[in-house]
């Protein structure tokens, strides 16, 4: 084995230093060659107190170590003593020099993060009232019941409005004029009286509107005794008919509307 030469240099405790020994050596940790590493742990040693470094008490607490397993090694063991003197050795420095690889691998991830700032946790208070079991019972109730009240409004939305969808929409134009024909031979009608008839609810909406559209232009006019459940509406005087022909089209009432209509604007 050829003599090794190192510098003097501040290790971070007799591990450091054996570890550095052991890998300056070539040898493998498994196997230290005892005699070699202990009298070069000793000269480093020796030339440290000669140069009046101040040597740890670890250290030299290493060293009889050392000087205890080399004894052992050199006297004959008996046959009962199977256990290798340098196995606590061993393990130590394994353990060792697995946290120096991993503090290696740490310093660069620490110099690379170590300028970045990190927000503080907030603080969560934890709630420690305390909550008994809770029963289910009304809240599926209450599920059960919005469902049935969202079927109740979907078979009722279907119901009013699939005869719009399946029967074509009247004009309104069109309830005007039958509107004005029926108060032709009439002073007074109902509001029942003219709407009531219609088969759907699409032609009750037209002729309420044809109502109030009469209404607006003085072609009807309100009762004065009206009653909430039977309204009366009677014809305005100036209600323009053509009553000599009874067979009028209905496109000369909507242009008298519109005449009409257009006066009043």
């Amino acid at each position: 084995m050829e003599s090794v030469t190192y510098r003097l240099e501040q290790f971070e405790g007799p591990l450091d230093l054996l570890l550095t020994l052991i890998q300056k050596n070539k040898v493998s940790i498994t196997d230290i060659p005892i005699s070699i590493i202990c009298d070069q742990y000793m000269e480093y040693i020796t030339e440290a107190q000669s140069l009046d470094m101040e040597v740890a008490s670890e250290f030299i607490v290493m060293a009889s170590e050392l000087m205890l397993i080399k004894s052992k090694m050199l006297l004959p063991r008996p046959e009962e003593e199977e256990a290798d003197p340098r196995a606590e050795l061993t393990d130590a420095l394994l353990r060792y020099q697995q946290a120096k690889e991993a503090a290696g691998k740490l310093t660069p991830l620490y110099a690379y993060h170590s300028a970045r700032m990190v927000k503080d946790t907030d603080e969560i208070s934890v709630d420690k009232t305390f909550v008994a079991d809770q029963d289910v019972t009304a809240l599926c109730s209450a599920v059960r019941r919005i469902i049935a009240y969202n079927n109740a409004l979907e078979k009722a939305a279907n119901t009013a409005f699939k005869p719009m969808i399946s029967k074509p929409i009247i004009p309104v134009e069109i309830k005007i004029v039958s509107i004005l024909r029926h108060m032709e031979t009439k002073t007074v009608a109902s509001l029942e009286e003219l709407i009531i008839d219609e088969a759907s609810l699409p032609d009750l909406i037209a002729s309420f509107l044809g109502v109030l559209e009469l209404i607006k232009i003085r072609k009807l006019l309100i009762a004065d005794d009206i009653d909430e459940e039977n309204a009366l509406l009677k014809a305005s005087t100036r209600l323009i008919l053509n009553t000599d022909d009874s067979t009028v089209e209905e496109s000369e009432y909507i242009t008298d509307l519109n005449a009409t209509n257009e006066d009043g604007e």
